[in-house]
């Protein structure tokens, strides 16, 4: 098992990728620091894999926050009741927040362990395939508010991931086909040969044929490593091209109250309209829409919004992050393998695409 490295100079760390990374305990001892472990995990995750966290690492001090599961408890109550958990069981700086779950999991972890005593560590061990591929890669933590996705945040990189390719057998099919959408939208913006091998291999990974499924992580998770050791804050504007579909994604995400709705369904359909809008500015082949929508069917995924007003989904792009001088600016599409921030997009063209 080689680690993939993010090469953030003093900020590096490691990604480790395979099975039996959890039961690993050589590997957690190398990257933990050696004061309290505060495990953070859900209602789902808790029964099946805090057991086998606590066995791996026996004999270290640990105290544990459950918090229920889904993206509508992605909220600074929940945030609350983590830094109560941390003060409670007595974590001081020299501990470690253990990131037990998926995204959302992962998010509340980073995010209350960058504000803790002004930041402790903390390792991602994502037991979703989107986290494994994406949410736990990167060192971006959020909550969110009702008026937008991840607006309350922080950039806080872990000490190490460690994605256990194993624990993606209890991960029921519909998280199975979330995460595979942010596995098509890296072959989208950055890998054409990926793209066209995913357009190929699909079946054996919706089937979770397991060195499929490890190709699939390992690549997408050397595509945004690469990225983000290049322009860790978004500031250059390279590392906003990740964000290809979730502008329209959030909107949707948040317009459903974050229920109905998980987040790789919702970038699903954000890399279709992102892609139609790329067509209508004369910028990508209408052939790449038809493409695009015929893997994210295979994958098991949505390619049409839910009934939403078109009004009401801009109102809510307003509050992206790539908002600048009042201008929305959108991760679009020159071909496949070539995205790019397109400044200014006007919004006649994207309520077209909305509507």
């Amino acid at each position: 098992m080689q680690p993939l490295s993010i090469a953030l100079g003093d900020r590096s760390y490691p990604i480790y990728i395979g099975s039996g990374v959890l039961a690993d305990r050589a590997r957690f001892d190398t990257h933990l620091p050696h004061g309290t472990l505060a495990v953070v995990t859900n209602t789902t995750v808790a029964p099946l894999y805090l057991p086998r966290l606590r066995a791996t690492l026996a004999g270290r001090r640990m105290v544990e926050c459950i918090v229920d599961d889904g993206e509508q408890y992605k909220t600074l109550t929940t945030l609350s009741r983590l830094f109560d958990a941390l003060v409670e069981g007595q974590v001081h700086r020299d501990g470690c927040v253990l990131a037990l779950g998926g995204g959302v999991v992962g998010d509340l972890a980073g995010f209350a362990a960058a504000c803790y005593q002004r930041g402790i560590a903390c390792a991602q061990i994502p037991t979703t395939l989107l986290a494994q591929v994406d949410s736990s890669v990167g060192g971006k933590t959020a909550v969110d508010h009702p008026g937008g996705k991840n607006l309350i945040g922080a950039f806080h990189q872990p000490c190490a991931v460690y994605a256990d390719t194993d624990v993606l057998a209890t991960l029921p099919d519909r998280q199975l086909a979330a995460g595979l959408a942010e596995v098509i939208k890296y072959g989208l913006l950055e890998d054409a040969e990926f793209f066209a091998w995913l357009e190929r291999a699909m079946p054996q990974l919706v089937d979770r044929d397991p060195a499929a499924l490890a190709h699939a992580i390992r690549r997408s998770c050397e595509i945004k490593a690469r990225i983000v050791a290049e322009d860790e804050r978004e500031t250059t504007g390279r590392r906003a091209l990740l964000n290809l579909g979730h502008t329209f994604g959030h909107a949707i995400e948040t317009a459903v109250g974050y229920e109905g709705w998980l987040h790789g369904e919702a970038v699903a359909v954000g890399l279709v309209l992102a892609a139609q809008l790329s067509v209508r500015l004369g910028m990508l082949d209408p052939d790449v829409v038809e493409r695009t929508r015929a893997l994210l069917h295979l994958a098991g995924l949505p390619v049409r919004p839910p009934v939403v007003a078109a009004e009401r989904l801009w109102q809510l792009m307003q509050m992206d992050k790539k908002v600048s001088g009042g201008k929305l600016n959108l991760v679009l599409l020159h071909s496949v393998g070539r995205a790019v921030l397109t400044p200014d997009c006007r919004a006649e063209d994207v309520m077209a695409v909305l509507s």
